[in-house]
C-alpha cells in the first residue's frame, strides 16, 4: 500500500520560476533584451545557457547563485506539507519532475532540509565548469509533439513506474501536483484511480477545463488547490482509508 506523490517544482514546491530568480545577480537585476528576446518557444534549457554564460561573463560566482537561490520563498503551506511527507516516507514515495535543472533544485532542498523528503529528482543535468560557469544541458530526446524539447514528463513519469513495477514496487495511487502547461502530458496519462491537483488560476487548471469543456476529460479525479495544506488534508484522508 504505497502512494506515489509526483511534483513539479517551480510555482509548485517554490513559489517562483527558479529560472528567472536567478536573474536577482545580473547587474542591475535584469538581462539585456537582446539576451532577453533570444527565447525559442519549446527552447528553454538553451536559453538559460544563454544566461548563465551572461552571469558568468559578467563575474557572477556559485557562491553569489547559491545565496540567491536559497531566498526563494515555499509556496504556502509547503513547508508542512514537505514535513508532513517527511515523517510518513513510509507510505509515500516522493519525486520531483522539473524543468529547472539539478544546481538550483539541489541547493534550494539541501538548504531548508528536505532533499530526504524525495526519492529522486528528475530535471536538467547542471554543473560548474572548470571556469567557474554554470552549465546546463537536456534532461532527455524525447518524441512528444507536445512538450517542450528537452523534457516530457509523461515518459519521465512511464519509466520511473516501470522501473518500479521491474523491482516489485506498484502505487495504489499517484497524486501529480504541478501548475504549468508541461504537467499536462503526465496528467492525462494518469489512471482513474489517480487524482491529478494542479495549482489554482496556474495554467494547468485551465488546461484541465478546456479539455473538459471540449469534451475530452481527464480520466484521473482533479482536486485543485491553493495552499498546499489543502493537499496534505487530502493526502491524511488518504492514509486513514
Amino acid at each position: 500500500m504505497k502512494f506515489l506523490l509526483v511534483f513539479d517544482f517551480d510555482h509548485t514546491i517554490v513559489d517562483e520560476n527558479s529560472d528567472t530568480w536567478i536573474v536577482k545577480c545580473a547587474p542591475e537585476k535584469k538581462l539585456p533584451n537582446g539576451l532577453r528576446n533570444s527565447y525559442r518557444p519549446g527552447h528553454w534549457t538553451e536559453y538559460m545557457g544563454r544566461v548563465f554564460v551572461y552571469l558568468g561573463d559578467n563575474g557572477v560566482k556559485e557562491d553569489e547563485m547559491k545565496r540567491t537561490m536559497t531566498t526563494i520563498p515555499f509556496t504556502a503551506g509547503m513547508v508542512d506539507l514537505l514535513g508532513f511527507i517527511g515523517k510518513n516516507k513510509e507510505l509515500f514515495d516522493c519525486i520531483i519532475v522539473s524543468d529547472s535543472n539539478t544546481v538550483f533544485i539541489d541547493w534550494i532542498l539541501k538548504a531548508a532540509d528536505f532533499h530526504k523528503v524525495f526519492d529522486e529528482v528528475f530535471t536538467n543535468p547542471a554543473a560548474f565548469s572548470s571556469t567557474g560557469y554554470l552549465t546546463v544541458q537536456n534532461f532527455h530526446a524525447h518524441h512528444c509533439a507536445k512538450c517542450p524539447k528537452n523534457l516530457c514528463k509523461r515518459k519521465v513519469l512511464k519509466e520511473f513506474l516501470d522501473k518500479q513495477l521491474e523491482q516489485g514496487v506498484s502505487y495504489t495511487q499517484i497524486v501529480y501536483i504541478g501548475d504549468g502547461g508541461n504537467d499536462l502530458c503526465p496528467v492525462v496519462f494518469l489512471k482513474k484511480d489517480d487524482i491529478a491537483m494542479p495549482r489554482q488560476g496556474y495554467t494547468l487548471e485551465k488546461k484541465i477545463s478546456q479539455l473538459a469543456q471540449d469534451l475530452h476529460p481527464v480520466e484521473c479525479s482533479v482536486l485543485v488547490w491553493s495552499s498546499a495544506t489543502e493537499i496534505m488534508s487530502y493526502l491524511k484522508v488518504l492514509i486513514k482509508e
